[in-house]
C-alpha cells in the first residue's frame, strides 16, 4: 500500500469497511476521526470521501456531513438493472477469451456455492458469487465496459446480503443458472445468446427480491416488513 497516495490509501480503507459491513448504511464518516486512525491529515480523507461519493457508496449533506449511502428500493432496482446490461455485455465479450482453465475455476467456485447451501451463509454465498462472475467477465477486452461492471458490483457490495438473506431459495436457482451459462460458453454459443442468458440471470435475482418486497409491504405506508 506504500506506493499508493494517502488519498488512495484512505479510499481503500474506508471502502473495505463499507464492503464488509463494519460501516453500515447511514454510518457517519467523521473526517477527523478517520484521519486520526490513518495517521494522516483530513485533506486526503476528504478526497477519498469525494471518490466514494462518485462511486455511489457515500453521500454528503450540508449540516449532516458524509455518511455511508442509505439503500432505497429504487436504488437497488436501478443498480441491478444497469448491472444486468453491462455485465451481460461484458460476459459476452469475454466469452471468446475464456479458456478451459477459466471454466474449471468457475465450476470449482460454483461447487463451493452448492456446498454452502445447506448451512446457508448469505454473505459467504455472495462473496463466492462475485468470485464466480469475475472469472467470466474479467477477460472482457473493453476496459470502459469492465469499469462499469466493477462500479455496479461495488455498489452492490453495500447490499451484499439483502437479496439472498430474504430470498434464500433464489440461491439454489442461481447456481443452476451458473452451470447453464458455463455450458453456453463451453459450446461457443453466439455472443448474443450468452449476453441474454447472463442478463436474465441477473434480472431473475432482482425479480425475486421485488416479489418478496411486494409480499411483505404494508399497504398503509408502503414500508417493507422485515
Amino acid at each position: 500500500m506504500s506506493s499508493l497516495s494517502k488519498a488512495q490509501q484512505a479510499h481503500l480503507w474506508i471502502r473495505e469497511r463499507i464492503s464488509d459491513g463494519r460501516y453500515v448504511p447511514g454510518f457517519r464518516l467523521v473526517l477527523g476521526q478517520i484521519a486520526g486512525e490513518l495517521d494522516m491529515s483530513v485533506v486526503p480523507v476528504r478526497e477519498a470521501i469525494r471518490l466514494l461519493e462518485a462511486e455511489g457508496l457515500v453521500t454528503f449533506e450540508r449540516n449532516v456531513g458524509a455518511q455511508v449511502a442509505l439503500i432505497e428500493e429504487a436504488e437497488y432496482v436501478y443498480t441491478m438493472q444497469t448491472l444486468s446490461i453491462v455485465e451481460g455485455a461484458a460476459t459476452a465479450l469475454s466469452a471468446a477469451h475464456i479458456s478451459a482453465e477459466h471454466l474449471r475455476r468457475a465450476r470449482a467456485i460454483n461447487k463451493r456455492m452448492v456446498d454452502c447451501l445447506d448451512d446457508f451463509d448469505p454473505h459467504r454465498f455472495t462473496e463466492l458469487n462475485l468470485e464466480f462472475h469475475s472469472v467470466l467477465f474479467e477477460e472482457c477486452p473493453n476496459p470502459h465496459l469492465l469499469d462499469l461492471v466493477h462500479r455496479g458490483w461495488n455498489r452492490m457490495k453495500v447490499l451484499r446480503d439483502s437479496t439472498f438473506s430474504f430470498v434464500p431459495g433464489r440461491a439454489r436457482a442461481s447456481v443452476d443458472e451458473h452451470e447453464k451459462l458455463l455450458r453456453l460458453i463451453e459450446r461457443h454459443a453466439p455472443a448474443l445468446e450468452i449476453e441474454l442468458a447472463a442478463r436474465a440471470h441477473r434480472t431473475a435475482t432482482l425479480d425475486a427480491m421485488l416479489d418478496y418486497q411486494a409480499e411483505h409491504r404494508h399497504p398503509s405506508d408502503g414500508a417493507i416488513a422485515v
